[in-house]
């Protein structure tokens, strides 16, 4: 199938959607893959030939994604006979390329490294365009054997595989990303609604649910963040998370008021992270109103650290002027934010203890992680 008396091939019938879906792949000029490197590494070892390539045929080169045994890392159609083994129905051979009119005169054959025998598997998408192939090399004429072909054609498909598999995880990628972007700009939103209407309302309690309200999405957002970060899954590293949170407790708390964050490294799933953070919040929010009076300087300690193998401490406290007539026990089911407090703290499967003196208030709270 030459053009012109010419060694470069015809066209692909439907070249412009082939090269589409090539393009689509996102392969070319990439860097080398050990997914794709063991492919040609067992063709070559199969087919005992000392070369084979997985062979992308674009628009004026063909690029090889992998390579044993051939040192370019691309070369132009002209000596490509893998550009002819894309116009053929699935698989082409060439047992002596001097005897074959499409082969005689390729550079590949004539100049070093003298190659005399072609075996391509075509790579076909999904959308049936064929994209490259799957392709052996020897210095000898041969033939293959009905297994060697079968296993060439078959490992061809494992290259479309991969080829696919890294397509819907970019896919993907794109869409966490997107979806990231709208759930951000949405809390973004409500988060600003929260604020302007906290300015026209006077009334203190409903003040201090709007107030409740913004930090709970404040701590929905960093929880969201980090999930994002793990690309699908349900736990995150506590640390992070807690970082994450602090910059956002710090963001709120006064001038006089230093907020400090320390946690062990851990995994936590995404329930109890979110237990953490609203305990982490309310506490806060609760130190700022009651324990630092008059501008008083203080400060706020957020510690999550582990007790033994199998349970996890956080503790918040602060040095502020402390609750009259508070003892050691469970803590006080007193106020929204203590009340939420409570819940987040059932939801670790487990009750909030507090101590409160002259010297400040801690609260804290053992569950299992």
């Amino acid at each position: 199938m030459l053009r012109n008396n010419s060694i470069i091939p015809d066209k692909h019938p439907q070249e412009d959607k082939r090269l589409d879906t090539l393009q689509a792949y996102k392969v070319l000029d990439t860097e080398a893959e050990v997914d794709f490197d063991d492919i040609v590494e067992l063709a070559s070892n199969i087919c005992d030939v000392p070369v084979s390539l997985i062979s992308l045929v674009d628009d004026n080169r063909q690029w090889f994604k992998a390579r044993v045994g051939f040192e370019p890392e691309e070369t132009p159609l002209d000596q490509s006979v893998c550009a002819h083994a894309i116009l053929e129905q699935d698989y082409l051979e060439v047992e002596d390329m001097s005897a074959d009119r499409r082969t005689v005169d390729n550079p590949l054959h004539i100049n070093d490294p003298r190659v005399n025998f072609y075996a391509g598997a075509n790579l076909v998408a999904p959308n049936g365009m064929p994209v490259g192939t799957l392709c052996v090399l020897d210095t000898k004429p041969r033939k293959l054997t009905d297994f060697q072909r079968q296993a060439l054609k078959t490992l061809s498909k494992q290259v479309v595989t991969q080829l696919e598999l890294r397509k819907r995880l970019r896919t993907e990628a794109a869409l966490r990303s997107e979806m990231d972007h709208r759930v951000k700009n949405s809390l973004q939103t409500i988060a600003s609604i929260t604020r302007v209407a906290s300015r026209k309302i006077t009334d203190p309690q409903s003040l201090d649910v709007l107030r409740l309200i913004e930090r709970r999405i404040g701590s929905v957002a960093s929880l969201h963040s980090e999930l994002m970060g793990r690309e699908g899954s349900n736990s995150l590293e506590a640390r992070g998370y807690l970082e994450k949170v602090g910059t956002l407790l710090k963001d709120v708390a006064p001038d006089n008021v230093a907020v400090n964050v320390q946690s062990v490294e851990t995994q936590l799933v995404s329930q109890k992270a979110s237990a953490i953070g609203m305990i982490a919040s309310e506490f806060l929010a609760n130190s700022i109103k009651h324990a630092f009076p008059d501008n008083r300087s203080g400060q706020v300690d957020i510690i999550l650290e582990r007790v033994d193998d199998s349970h996890l401490k956080l503790t918040c406290r602060d040095d502020g002027v402390g609750r009259n007539n508070t003892t050691v026990g469970e803590t006080r089911d007193t106020g929204l934010g203590e009340m939420l407090m409570s819940a987040a703290a059932a939801q670790l499967g487990s009750k909030l203890r507090e101590t409160s003196n002259v010297g400040g208030t801690a609260l804290c709270v053992e569950f299992v992680g």
